[in-house]
């Protein structure tokens, strides 16, 4: 059983692990759309001033909704890995910080 601080401990660095996980989940997704954003911008551009097919647009969505479909799947396994990482590291310090059975219950 783990002291009342050590409990607190735990559950504070899992917090963090969250919030990382939630920091990242947001950067990678916003990263992926705003990379999509300029392929589309600089795909526009080369459409509208083409020479061979004048006043040609391209499509916004054809170009964003994958993008985002493709940033939901790439941040939730970042997210998810970091808090898969994070579970196991904790998990694995309360367990070595824990002492043990034997150790505790020896009988003089």
């Amino acid at each position: 059983m783990l002291f009342p601080q050590a409990r607190r401990l735990e559950r504070l660095a899992l917090a963090l692990w969250i919030v990382w996980a939630i920091l990242v989940w947001n950067v990678v997704f916003d990263h992926v759309i705003v990379v999509a954003g300029r392929d589309y911008i600089a795909a526009a551009t080369r459409a509208a001033f083409s020479a061979t097919l004048p006043h040609r647009y391209e499509n916004m969505d054809v170009w964003m909704r994958p993008a985002v479909t493709r940033g939901l799947w790439i941040a939730s396994l970042s997210a998810a890995a970091i808090l898969l990482f994070g579970i196991a590291l904790v998990r694995a310090s309360v367990r070595a910080g824990s002492p043990s059975r034997e150790a505790s219950s020896s009988c003089a």
